[in-house]
């Protein structure tokens, strides 16, 4: 990729901002395209990136935040309108015929979906439904799948108010067992495979912690990297829905795939490990307690 060639970044959140450092660091020429001009939108620019607006379900931004582009990272939020945003890039980028890669954020849910199977939450059939665009729209595609993420507020914001209240985290997962991955580890994956994208075209990557753990053993985890007990209640799903998640006021769309991790959480969904960060990278996953514990205050309180 020339110097001039932009990286192009959809989203100045979560992942994606922590793509972009990654890149900047690395003096790497970064656009990302924001649907808004705000305060996440001025702190790309105060790393030096280039921001575009623009809106993945337009095609006509798509077109123009591409133009002088060589790749391109493909993520957006938890949506009812992911498919439709894949299919616009897909296509825009087909007739646009300069990536030297498209990286798409996926699910790791989708290495054990098919055409017809059911299980799975409607979010988690659009990343499939993405895929199979992207791989049929032959472009150069790398597809990353992370497990569920460590800064998920279901490892992070709920288990805080009631590690603080009670010594507990507590949710429906049963005696299912997880393997959640730092957003930080899944940008320095990104923005490795960005960096240098011609060897991974074609490539699929899982992305996990580096060991799964039941809920008790979780907790456990927390003891350890809080100094204090913490144990693990596990409460029916209904009743948590109904007393816990229904209180947010998320969307419906959003509400049904939480749920729905859930439920695959206690059907042993989540159980799978992988040493593709560390593989991809150099450095391996953090833990449970390494995460955690870099975060003592905001779990203590």
């Amino acid at each position: 990729m020339a110097a001039s060639n932009p990286v192009l970044i959809t989203g100045a959140g979560g992942v994606g901002r922590t793509v972009v450092e990654g890149l900047r660091a690395r003096d790497v020429p970064v656009r990302v395209m924001v649907r808004r001009n705000d305060d996440r939108a001025a702190r790309m620019r105060a790393l030096g990136a280039e921001v575009v607006l623009g809106d993945l379900t337009r095609p006509e931004t798509v077109s123009a935040a591409l133009e002088g582009a060589r790749s391109m990272y493909f993520a957006m939020p938890v949506s009812p309108d992911h498919l439709l945003a894949a299919t616009v890039v897909a296509s825009v980028a087909r007739e646009y015929g300069k990536l030297d890669a498209l990286l798409d954020m996926s699910q790791m849910t989708v290495s054990q979906m098919t055409a017809t199977s059911t299980a799975e939450s409607r979010q988690q059939r659009l990343h499939w439904l993405a895929e199979q665009v992207f791989d049929w729209s032959g472009l150069p595609v790398v597809h990353v799948r992370p497990t569920s993420f460590l800064d998920n507020p279901l490892f992070t914001t709920l288990p805080a108010q009631t590690i603080r209240a009670k010594g507990t985290i507590e949710l429906p997962f049963g005696a299912g067992r997880t393997s959640p991955v730092a957003v930080d580890d899944v940008a320095r994956v990104i923005a490795t495979v960005l960096r240098d994208p011609a060897p991974h075209v074609g490539r699929v990557y899982e992305l996990t912690g580096p060991r799964t753990v039941d809920m008790t053993e979780m907790a456990e985890a927390f003891s350890q990297a809080l100094g204090r007990p913490v144990s693990y209640v596990d409460v029916p799903l209904e009743q948590w829905r109904t007393e816990v998640l229904s209180t947010i006021g998320l969307p419906p769309h959003i509400e049904e795939h939480i749920v729905t991790m859930c439920r695959l959480h206690q059907q042993n969904r989540y159980d799978r490990a992988s040493d593709d960060v560390e593989r991809l990278t150099g450095t391996p996953a953090q833990t449970i307690e390494e995460f955690v514990a870099a975060r003592q205050d905001f779990y203590l309180g």
